[in-house]
């Protein structure tokens, strides 16, 4: 599992919720039922994030998210602006995964990976892995097994959201 490239395994629980507003649903109520333990949120920012992440969910249109009373600062947390954005930071991983065809100049060169739009990751994705065997990106069919072979310190390395993110479960996991 990615998370356990970084995390100590068995130190943390994953759920994942399908839409983000079935994870925040999930977050409201795992922080109620669960009082005991360290909650917190990780979704999409889906668009340039510009303000604290809960400033952010409760600003963006679709969201307008309030942080539940409880919850910290530090218990949400960004992909900016997909997860995909991550495979980004691992382009060598990328082309082992996809192998033959993959076209890595069709990749963008920006060091910040949280600077490139959501609409360019997907289709830098499509374009560089249209020509492999594996065929375009599709997130179900290849999604997981890229997040599971890409390195979490190129990640942490190009993403100051994940980096953060990576900080607060080192933080609340040790121990």
């Amino acid at each position: 599992m990615f998370l356990e490239k970084v995390i100590r395994p068995g130190s943390f629980q994953v759920i994942a919720s399908g839409s983000r507003a079935a994870a925040f649903d999930d977050f409201r109520s795992a922080l109620r039922r669960h009082q005991e333990d360290y909650i917190l949120l990780l979704v999409d920012s889906e668009t340039a994030v510009e303000a604290m992440p809960w400033q952010h969910l409760n600003e963006r249109e679709g969201d307008n998210w309030q942080r539940p009373d409880g919850a910290s600062d530090d218990q949400a947390h960004l992909m900016v602006q997909v997860m995909e954005a991550w495979f980004l930071a691992d382009k060598e991983a990328l082309a082992d995964y996809y192998g033959q065809g993959f076209q890595r100049n069709s990749l963008p060169r920006r060091q910040n990976i949280e600077q490139i739009a959501k609409e360019e990751v997907f289709r830098a994705l499509r374009d560089a892995s249209r020509r492999t065997q594996k065929g375009d990106y599709h997130k179900t069919r290849h999604g997981f097994d890229l997040l599971e072979q890409i390195d979490p310190a190129l990640v942490r390395k190009a993403s100051p959201h994940a980096n953060s993110l990576f900080a607060v479960l080192k933080r609340e996991t040790s121990g």
